[in-house]
């Protein structure tokens, strides 16, 4: 049995405790506990973390990483869907519902959306309620919000 690979990596908005081995990366989730980035990335690891800087500094849209994500059947139909979701657009949870054919499966999908283990790159924070409401994220709704103002196509324009 391989052994998985962790490593931590500093984002604006937490730290990143990105987790993976050779079939893939297992799991991206948001920490609040100050730990250092780690001096040494596994290979396994490295694209992640480079993809997610590339994310915070702008400059990825879109993610192209082998994912190992563990879930059930359905689970797994709804972070694939997910993905599929662009970057700078958003869609409720009924949308998300409708996508997936089970229109009445909205509760279970957002069950599934919370149960996402990969953070950004399996993009739950872009679906939001029918209402336009950010409901539910499990890295905190202050960061759902900053990641959708992040990838906003219309950026606040500085003074300075």
């Amino acid at each position: 049995m391989e052994s998985n690979q962790t490593t931590y990596y500093k984002t604006p908005i937490g730290t990143a405790k990105i987790v993976g081995d050779n079939n893939g990366i297992i799991s991206v989730s948001v920490i609040d506990e100050k730990i250092e980035t780690s001096k040494v990335i596994p290979e396994n690891l490295q694209n992640c973390v480079q993809q997610l800087e590339e994310y915070f500094n702008g400059t990825r849209t879109k993610f192209n990483l082998k994912l190992n994500p563990q879930g059930t059947d359905f689970q797994q139909k709804v972070w694939e869907e997910l993905q599929n979701v662009s970057y700078g657009k958003t869609r409720s949870y009924l949308e998300q519902s409708k996508k997936l054919g089970n229109v009445k499966a909205i509760r279970a999908v957002a069950s599934a959306n919370g149960k996402n283990p990969i953070w950004i790159v399996i993009p739950c924070h872009r679906i939001i309620g029918s209402n336009g409401a950010l409901t539910g994220y499990a890295g905190g709704l202050w960061r759902k919000k900053w990641l959708l103002v992040h990838e906003s196509p219309s950026p606040q324009q500085s003074l300075f």
